[in-house]
């Protein structure tokens, strides 16, 4: 088990957003203690407000590169129905979709069809039944063999290709979506041509290119973002009405002391020097950037106890809400509710679920606990609850959105 790096928890991540003030951990303008006065645990609490930050910084960043785009929410990251509408309200996103209900959940909430985006892997053609139903709706193509089913129901459309620009980045090698390594994801070289010739042999004409090739890069990942855009130019060179190179989502937030977060002037610069000379707009589709630390997720230590010279702090919630560390090893900022004084100990965190990898954070510095204390999860905002599970039957937790 890799180790997760000491926090200080009086240091690095306090902001106006989430700072404590005299000992009690205040989040989105509340004071969570209070908050969770009356409440159950485990429960999640997401920062509308935060979230539109997140949000108006990439479009301030691009605006100010100069560079044309539009942005879809990743949905897969959050979909609390509150959340999603209020979104909907702010107008100033559309909606990325991986399944046809999830297309059919953001109509729900309100998006039009026009407002989204389908990128799927192993698309099925009860998928792609939906999908024609859905002609608004702009699709980019995973393998040759959605092009060749899709073209069969809708022959003219316009679609978008994924393609592997075999480089990746980001928190985890295990999130990198492209590299040395082949991937699932997206059309290569080898097989691009073909790609094109099926689409056009269906009247389909290819106005988008998308990649995606990780999850939680930074500004040290930056050249290799750049040399992403390079290996897609010998794409977009093959497409003569292509409009738009989306670059998905995978932006990474500062969730730890020694990571620097991402500078995004300089993203948006990057940017714009690979695709305003060509004429291109750009699509982000920014998920768990936007709601990572727009969210926390609350939970009770129900067990103190040091066991072979650890000291284990167990919760009443595991990675069946929040598997990010367990899977990925990306670490949560953990807080006390309340903080008690005294000299900082070192605990290991670890969920409520039989099974050896629920560990939530390791090794860790914090001031001491004790059992029915409270602590938040900080950075759970993404793919927590959209990710849940009932595994041991232990799936019950609530929602809150705050203003």
């Amino acid at each position: 088990m890799s180790r997760a790096p000491a926090q200080d928890v009086a240091d690095w991540w306090q902001d106006s957003h989430r700072q404590y003030a005299d000992g009690r951990l205040v989040f989105g303008g509340r004071d969570l203690a209070s908050f969770a006065t009356g409440r159950e645990t485990p429960f999640f609490v997401y920062s509308a407000e935060r979230v539109r930050a997140n949000l108006e910084r990439l479009i301030n960043a691009l605006d100010a590169a100069r560079m044309p785009h539009r942005i879809f929410y990743a949905i897969k990251a959050n979909r609390f129905a509150p959340l999603v509408e209020r979104m909907r309200s702010w107008n100033l996103c559309g909606i990325d979709t991986c399944s046809p209900a999830e297309v059919l959940y953001a109509l729900d909430r309100g998006f039009a069809q026009t407002d989204m985006l389908f990128t799927g892997h192993a698309v099925s053609n009860a998928d792609l039944d939906v999908l024609a139903a859905h002609p608004g709706v702009h699709i980019n193509c995973d393998a040759i063999s959605t092009i060749r089913r899709l073209g069969e129901r809708c022959p003219g459309r316009e679609i978008g290709i994924r393609i592997n620009p075999q480089v990746g980045a980001g928190y985890h090698a295990g999130v990198h979506y492209a590299g040395a390594k082949p991937s699932k994801f997206g059309l290569y070289p080898d097989r691009f041509e073909e790609a094109l010739s099926v689409a056009a042999s269906f009247g389909m004409r290819v106005t988008q290119l998308h990649f995606h090739f990780g999850y939680g890069y930074l500004t040290q990942d930056l050249p290799r973002l750049s040399a992403a855009l390079e290996a897609s130019a010998w794409f977009m060179d093959r497409c003569p009405d292509l409009e738009t190179v989306d670059i998905g989502g995978g932006l990474g937030t500062r969730i730890t002391a020694d990571r620097e977060a991402l500078d995004l002037e300089a993203w948006a610069a990057l940017i714009a020097s690979h695709l305003q000379p060509r004429g291109l707009k750009v699509h982000l589709e920014p998920g768990d950037y936007l709601m990572k630390d727009a969210g926390v997720l609350v939970c009770e230590v129900n067990t103190v106890e040091e066991k072979a010279g650890v000291m284990f702090a167990g919760l009443n919630a595991g990675l069946n809400l929040q598997n990010l560390w367990a899977y990925y090893q990306t670490p949560f900022i953990v807080a006390p509710l309340q903080r008690r004084s005294g000299a900082l100990r070192t605990y290991t965190v670890t969920g409520n679920i039989n099974e050896a990898i629920d560990i939530l954070a390791e090794d860790i510095d914090l001031p001491p606990l004790a059992e029915a204390d409270l602590l938040a999860l900080m950075n759970a905002g993404g793919y927590g609850s959209s990710s849940a599970s009932n595994h041991c039957m232990r799936g019950r937790f609530d929602e809150y959105l705050i203003d």
